[in-house]
C-alpha cells in the first residue's frame, strides 16, 4: 500500500521515554527499524557507519532499561552514537549530520541534554563517567552513569588509569564494554588478544546468580573468537581477569545483538548492590545488518554518500590527488632510498595513507593502536637506536601525546619526524577534529623544524626534507583533501632549512604565506593589482627556524606586511612578529595584519565555507590590506 511507513514502530519513538513504554517483545522490531533509519540517513549525509551498526541493539536496550537522561549515558567513541541521536528526539534533523547548520558526527553537550559528555576523540568515558558517578555522590543523588566504550577506544592507556581509579574509589559506575573486535583498523597488540581470549574462559553468571549462562548460546563469530584463544581455554590465571584485577565486577560475554541477553544483564547491573564499578563485556559485529558494511574490510567505519541497495559510495572523482596518497607516495620513496625510515601510526593507517606504506614495508610500519602517547615515545626509543621514524598523526591526535613531545622528543633533541595530517579545518568533523595549534604548540619548542606545505609538490620536498634532517626533530603539516593538481616527480627534492621563496613581486602589499592558503593569497594579489595596488606573495615555508631575510626584505619594502596561516594565535604570525618586534623593523611605520584562525571553535561545514567564516580567503585577504592602508588605498581607487 502506498504511503505506508516502513518504520511504524520508530515512528512512535521521539525521545527513549517512549522507548520504555514498550514491551520487551516490541523491541526487536524497534532495533531492525532503526538499523534501517540509520543506514538511510548515513547514505544521504556520510559520515561514520559501521560502528552505529554494530549498537543499535545496544542503543535501545539501554534506553529502555535506564532512565535516561536523568541517568547519564556516555558513548565513547562518540561516533557509535547515530541510532542514539535517531532516538533522542534528534530524527528530524538525522540527515543534517555532518552538515552546515546540522547536527554534529559526535556526541555534544551543546547538542541534547541526552549527551552529558561531547566525545569526538576516544577513550575518554570512563574518566568522565566516573567524575560524574563522584558528583553525584557527593551530592547525594542516586543516578546511574553508564560508559560505552568500544570500537578501539579501550587500547589507550587513559581507559586504564580511569578503571585503576573506579577500581580503588569503589564508586558505583558501569561500564559497557563494546567489544567489536575492531577499531578502524585490524585490532593490534595483547589487549585484542586478551579480550578473544576472555571468550574461551569459564562462563560467568549474571549480577544477581540468576544461574543462567551464556557460553552455550554464544553465536558462531564468538566461538570463532575462542577458538582463536584456545591456548587460553583451561582458565584464567593469577587470581581473575584484568578487570577483576582493576577492582570491577566483569560481567560477560554477553551477545550485544541478542536483546533477550542485553536486557537482563543490564537490569542487573541497574539493581545492583555491589560497592564496586561493573563492567559489562558485550560483543557486536561493527557493521551488523548490513552487508555491504559487514563485507568490508573496515566495516564502512567512514563513509560518504553511498546506494543503499548496492553500498556502492558515491566518490567524486578527484581533480588532484589528496595530500595524504602523496605524503604515502613521498614517504614510500624515500623508504625505498633508506632502509632506516620507518613509520608509525595510532589506529589510523587508512586515514594517514600508511597502509600503502604498509604494504610495501610490513616490517618498517607499526600501529600502536589509540595511543598516541605511546607512540610518540615509541618513536623517541627508535631515534636512539639510528633509525628515522616518521609518526603520522592528525594534528588533533597528536595533542593527546603532547607532554612526550616535549619531554621524550624536543628536550633530548631527537630526530623524530612528525607528519601532522589534517593541518586546518577539516570540512564535516568539525571543531574536534580540526589542525588548529600545531603550528603554536610546536613553535614554542626548542630544536624544533616546522614546516607547512602550500601544495602536494612541496609537501613532498618536505618529506624528503624531514628525512634528511637528522639531528633535531622535524614536523610539516598538510590538510585534508585535494592537491592543486601540480605535477609531481618519483621523489621530493630536500629544501634548504629556514628559507622560503616569492612567488610573486610587488611593492606596496606583502603577502606572507605558511601553509595552503598560498594559492588564495595568489587571488588576492591579482584582485588588489585589479585596484592599483602592487602586491609580493611569498610561501615561508617554515616557520622555525624563520626565514629571517626573507622577512628583512619583505618588511624594508612594503608598507604592509599581511601573514596568514591556517591555525591559532601563537603560531607563524607569532614567530615573525617576536622576529619584528626584536630586530627593530616595527620601528620605521610598517603595518602589520596576521591573519589567524578567529579566537572560537568553528563547526562542521563545508572547508571552504569554513575558511569564509573564519576570514582566511581571497576576499579577506584584499579586505585586510585595503584596511591597512586606508586612505591611500581610497586614493588608489580613485
Amino acid at each position: 500500500m502506498t504511503g505506508q511507513s516502513l518504520t511504524p514502530l520508530l515512528d512512535t519513538v521521539d525521545i527513549p521515554a517512549d522507548i520504555r513504554r514498550l514491551r520487551a517483545d516490541q523491541l526487536r522490531q524497534l532495533a531492525d527499524e532503526l538499523r534501517q533509519e540509520t543506514i538511510s540517513a548515513v547514505s544521504v549525509t556520510g559520515g561514520h557507519l559501521g560502528a552505529g551498526l554494530g549498537v543499535v541493539e545496544l542503543t535501545v536496550a539501554l534506553h529502555h532499561v535506564f532512565d535516561t537522561p536523568r541517568d547519564r549515558l556516555i558513548w565513547d567513541v562518540g561516533h557509535q552514537a547515530y541510532p542514539h541521536k535517531i532516538v533522542t528526539g534528534r530524527r528530524s534533523r538525522i540527515r543534517t549530520l555532518r552538515q552546515e547548520g546540522g547536527l554534529s558526527g559526535f556526541t555534544r553537550r551543546a547538542e541534547s541534554e541526552y549527551d552529558p559528555f561531547g566525545a569526538a576523540h576516544s577513550s575518554t568515558s570512563i574518566s568522565a563517567g566516573l567524575g560524574m558517578a563522584v558528583a553525584r555522590d557527593l551530592a547525594g543523588g542516586n543516578n546511574n552513569v553508564i560508559a560505552v566504550i568500544g570500537d578501539g577506544a579501550l587500547s589507550a592507556g587513559m581507559a586504564y588509569e580511569a578503571m585503576n581509579n573506579a577500581g580503588a574509589l569503589r564508586s558505583r559506575l558501569i561500564v559497557v564494554l563494546n567489544d567489536n573486535d575492531m577499531s578502524i583498523a585490524p585490532p593490534v597488540g595483547a589487549l585484542s588478544g586478551h579480550l578473544s581470549r576472555l571468550l574461551s574462559g569459564r562462563p560467568y553468571v549474571t549480577l544477581r546468580n540468576l544461574g543462567r549462562t551464556f557460553a552455550e548460546s554464544l553465536p558462531k563469530p564468538l566461538e570463532m573468537a575462542a577458538r582463536r584463544a584456545e591456548e587460553f581455554a583451561r582458565g584464567f590465571v593469577a587470581g581473575g581477569t584484568l578487570f577483576d584485577e582493576l577492582g570491577f565486577y566483569y560481567v560477560g560475554p554477553v551477545d550485544g545483538h541478542n536483546l533477550d541477553h542485553l536486557l537482563p544483564v543490564l537490569k542487573n547491573a541497574r539493581d545492583s548492590q555491589l560497592d564496586k564499578p561493573i563492567l559489562v563485556h558485550v560483543v557486536t559485529k561493527k557493521g551488523k545488518g548490513y552487508p555491504p558494511a559487514e563485507a568490508s574490510d573496515d566495516k564502512y567505519h567512514g563513509v560518504v554518500k553511498f546506494d543503499v541497495v548496492t553500498g556502492k559510495q558515491s566518490k567524486p572523482v578527484a581533480n588532484a590527488p589528496q595530500y595524504t596518497a602523496v605524503f604515502a607516495k613521498a614517504l614510500i620513496a624515500e623508504a625505498e632510498a633508506d632502509r632506516k625510515i620507518v613509520a608509525i601510526t595510532a589506529a589510523m593507517p587508512s586515514g594517514t595513507g600508511l597502509d600503502k606504506f604498509a604494504e610495501r614495508f610490513p616490517e618498517r610500519h607499526f600501529d600502536v593502536g589509540i595511543a598516541e602517547q605511546h607512540g610518540v615515545t615509541f618513536a623517541a626509543g627508535l631515534a636512539c637506536e639510528g633509525f628515522k621514524p616518521f609518526a603520522a598523526i592528525y594534528s588533533t591526535f597528536l595533542q593527546r601525546g603532547y607532554d612526550q613531545v616535549v619531554h621524550d622528543v624536543a628536550i633530548q633533541n631527537l630526530p623524530v619526524r612528525f607528519a601532522i595530517d589534517r593541518a586546518g579545518l577539516v570540512g564535516a568533523d568539525g571543531a574536534t577534529h580540526a589542525g588548529s595549534f600545531d603550528v603554536a604548540y610546536l613553535g614554542c619548542l626548542p630544536n624544533f623544524v616546522v614546516m607547512a606545505a602550500a601544495d602536494e609538490l612541496e609537501l613532498m620536498h618536505m618529506v624528503a626534507t624531514a628525512a634528511q634532517i637528522d639531528d633535531r626533530p622535524s614536523a610539516f603539516r598538510y590538510p585534508r583533501g585535494e592537491g592543486v593538481g601540480v605535477e609531481l616527480p618519483a621523489r621530493g627534492t630536500p629544501l634548504e632549512i629556514g628559507k622560503g621563496r616569492i612567488l610573486r613581486e610587488g611593492t606596496k602589499i606583502a603577502i606572507l604565506s605558511f601553509g595552503t592558503r598560498l594559492g588564495e593569497c595568489l587571488v588576492a594579489a591579482e584582485d588588489l593589482a585589479a585596484k592599483g595596488l602592487s602586491a609580493t606573495v611569498a610561501d615561508a615555508r617554515f616557520a622555525k627556524p624563520l626565514d629571517t631575510d626573507l622577512i628583512r626584505r619583505l618588511a624594508r619594502e612594503h608598507e604592509v606586511l599581511i601573514t596568514i596561516e591556517e591555525g591559532s594565535v601563537g603560531g607563524f604570525a607569532s614567530q615573525v612578529l617576536q622576529h619584528l618586534a626584536s630586530t627593530g623593523l616595527l620601528d620605521h611605520g610598517l603595518k602589520v595584519r596576521p591573519m589567524i584562525l578567529p579566537d572560537r571553535f568553528i563547526d562542521h561545514a563545508a572547508p571552504a565555507k569554513q575558511y569564509e567564516q573564519a576570514g582566511l580567503n581571497a576576499p579577506a585577504i584584499v579586505a585586510t590590506a585595503i584596511a591597512a592602508l586606508g586612505h591611500q588605498a581610497e586614493r588608489a581607487r580613485g
